[in-house]
């Protein structure tokens, strides 16, 4: 790998300068992201420990998720799913 000089560094923000600025939603998304995630690996630490939670986790998902400050969306609902599963 080559050194990177300051005059890369520069060329690099003057380029970056140029691009448009993201769109909020992907903003928003960034930002919640960590989140989530901290969510979903409660639940699965909780579903992994006690097969009733898993039980009750499963069978009503979205409210899971709303009880834990998550809006169930469709790609949250299928993510949680697809690790619950596994």
């Amino acid at each position: 790998m080559m050194p990177t000089t300051n005059h890369d560094l520069e060329e690099l923000a003057r380029l970056l300068a140029l691009l448009p600025p993201a769109p909020q939603g992907w903003c928003q998304a960034a930002q919640e992201l960590p989140r989530l995630r901290a969510v979903l690996d409660g639940l699965i630490e909780r579903a992994e420990a006690d097969a009733d939670a898993r039980g009750r986790i499963l069978a009503d998902l979205e409210a899971a998720l709303l009880e834990s400050g998550v809006t169930p969306t469709p790609r949250v609902i299928d993510e949680a799913r697809r690790r619950l599963q596994r």
